[in-house]
């Protein structure tokens, strides 16, 4: 036991040393002229004798580095797992515009040197539209690190203050605004902000003339600075559309209506006394921001269109395979064939096999493999079509081809695959041996007149067996007789039940606030301070909705408070309840460590929804 302990200690000890050196750069991707900002240098071990900054070209060192180190240990069903890290941070400045990148960083561990990247970083001229960030120095870490920075550079608007257009837009880039039928267009909707938004809901709607489809956002957008119009504005792709055009002529894609949610702060107001239920200091203002409309001139193809032209335009190429090409009669082949490239993929018609005359030929499958880009569609589209051949002999399988309009060449172009030989032997059996000796005009004679007889022994029906008038035939009428009361009791149930919608909303309050709040954290674990605050609330507010009928519109401190009072709760616990959420909604806005705030909150919401559904299942 004790020589087990001392190699576990020994494998603790010199885990360190087998692990890689690697040094992590964090710091924000863009900053205003003049910010301070922090720059960390984080290095997966504390066995480090020596650290090094190279110069900072084009930006001015504060302060630092100062050091901090941590450590951690864990095991889980018997996996054990440490970290060591040591961070060195930079307090920096900027005197200049432009594009710079952070001075890569050097340390000598085990003997051995290692060295960081050297990251980009975007300093904007500082303008009128966004406050600067002089203050702040904590913007250091990842990209939601950077994230928040840029948001904390929002200009907050007092309440009352007008949104205008300059506040507050949406552009829009077409990737062309001349094109060819069928040709992919790239619309970007594209925001600039000046002032802090929570929300922002908008759509493309219904086109005609045009095929749309949606790129679809992997993550969260991230606001990122942009210096335009002499102002600094918080800038994010919010949506982005590829469309086909089907029609020729000048098109015209609408305007789009957005509506935004502007927070508003009131500076009047004191802190405390909205703390302790005097109101609140931030108020949501709606803003509706309308995208403007997009021109697209669109040309028809040239003519004559070939005659194997299948409607593909953008650039392709076509790959093919047959399996097998060694078969017995009667036997199917497959053959597949691969069209690869970026266009109008979802559009397109599969290619004309020209299959030897005695073979008989199927609808091919198809298996689509594209995603869309700004191109369009990219990727693959699969076509497995299935052939038997109905006599032995060698066939050849002729080239396959495929049209398409490459609209940059401003032409039609045809690519084709192989040419096969296909042997194919005798077939067994007796059916197979006579219908190979048959061409394909014989079978499709056949399959329109008279069918071949069936040969074997016949199987005849007695009277006796018929199921009409039998006991089994009694039996199934009255069990299906039985099971459709039943299925009447049943749905006649549900019915009643589905009805009554107060006591169904009622009953389920319980598990939506529980929903709601295992969403808060695991927001709250990913430290998303905004998204977790509003969850919690919509918690709060949506159970004492449900659980007591109040409609959205008419849901209020006050209105709760009456109708939790005639149900002959304690003051005691509706008071918990508000409090609850003005704590939530305060805790939203104020300063602080927001890790121990979001906990409370957490807690807080937690404990008062459980205790009000005990309390409203007593009464």
């Amino acid at each position: 036991m004790k020589r087990l302990f001392v190699l576990f200690s020994l494998f603790l000890f010199l885990l360190p040393l087998w692990a890689q050196v690697r040094i992590t750069v964090q710091a924000p991707s863009d900053v205003v002229e003049g910010d301070r900002f922090r720059v960390s240098y984080v290095v997966n071990t504390q066995d480090v004798d020596n650290f090094n900054v190279d110069n900072w070209e084009g930006l001015v060192e504060l302060f630092g580095p100062s050091q901090s180190r941590s450590s951690s240990f864990s095991m889980v069903n018997g996996k054990t797992t440490s970290s060591s890290t040591i961070t060195f941070t930079y307090t920096v400045t900027t005197e200049k515009a432009g594009t710079f990148h952070i001075p890569a960083a050097t340390v000598v561990s085990g003997g051995k040197t290692y060295k960081s990247n050297s990251p980009q970083i975007n300093v904007l001229p500082g303008g009128s539209g966004s406050q600067g960030n002089s203050g702040t120095s904590g913007n250091s870490g990842s990209s939601g690190a950077h994230h928040q920075s840029s948001a904390d550079r929002m200009h907050t608007q007092d309440i009352g203050d007008r949104i205008t257009g300059k506040d507050i837009f949406i552009a829009v880039t077409a990737s062309k605004k001349r094109v060819f039928e069928q040709e992919a267009v790239l619309l970007t909707y594209k925001l600039y902000t000046l002032v802090n938004i929570s929300t922002l809901e908008g759509k493309m709607p219904e086109l005609d003339g045009f095929h749309v489809q949606e790129i679809n956002r992997q993550r969260q957008p991230e606001l990122k600075m942009e210096h335009y119009n002499g102002k600094n504005y918080g800038t994010v792709v919010w949506s982005q559309y590829v469309v086909f055009p089907q029609q020729t002529g000048t098109l015209k894609i609408p305007e789009i209506k957005y509506e935004a949610t502007v927070i508003q702060q009131n500076r009047s107001l004191d802190p405390f006394d909205a703390f302790f239920g005097g109101g609140s200091m931030m108020q949501e203002v709606r803003k509706t921001v309308m995208a403007p409309a997009v021109t697209l001139q669109v040309d028809a193809l040239p003519t004559p269109k070939p005659a194997n032209f299948s409607g593909a335009v953008g650039k392709f190429s076509i790959a093919s395979s047959l399996t097998p090409q060694q078969l017995k009669a009667n036997d199917a082949t497959t053959l597949r064939l691969t069209v690869t490239g970026t266009g109008n993929m979802k559009l397109m018609k599969a290619p004309t096999v020209p299959w030897p005359k005695d073979f008989e030929s199927y609808d091919p499958k198809t298996e689509d493999k594209t995603a869309i880009g700004a191109s369009g569609s990219s990727g693959s589209v699969l076509y497995d079509f299935i052939a038997v051949p109905r006599h032995q002999g060698k066939f050849e399988l002729p080239p396959v081809e495929f049209c398409y309009f490459d609209p940059d060449a401003r032409e039609y172009k045809t690519i084709s695959t192989s040419a096969y030989t296909i042997d194919v032997e005798k077939g067994k059996g007796g059916s197979s041996s006579s219908s190979s000796s048959m061409s394909k005009e014989e079978i499709e004679l056949l399959n329109s007149d008279i069918h071949y007889i069936k040969t074997g022994d016949p199987t005849f029906l007695t009277a006796d067996s018929a199921l009409f008038g039998s006991n089994r035939y009694w039996l199934t009428y009255g069990a299906a007789l039985v099971l459709f009361g039943i299925l009447m009791y049943v749905f006649r149930r549900r019915a009643v039940a589905n009805a009554d919608i107060v006591r169904r909303r009622g009953r389920g309050a319980s598990k939506a606030a529980t929903k709601r709040l295992k969403t808060a954290r695991k927001l709250m674990n990913d430290n998303n301070a905004t998204a977790f605050y509003e969850e919690t609330m919509k918690a709060l507010w949506g159970y004492v909705g449900d659980k007591l009928n109040i409609p959205v519109s008419e849901l209020s401190k006050d209105n709760v408070r009456e109708k939790l009072t005639a149900r002959q709760l304690s003051n005691d616990l509706i008071d918990q309840f508000l409090c609850a959420l003005d704590d939530c909604e305060f805790a939203r806005f104020a300063p602080g460590d927001p890790a121990a705030t979001m906990d409370k909150i957490y807690s807080s919401a937690e404990e008062v929804i459980n205790k009000m559904e005990s309390e409203l299942k007593r009464k």
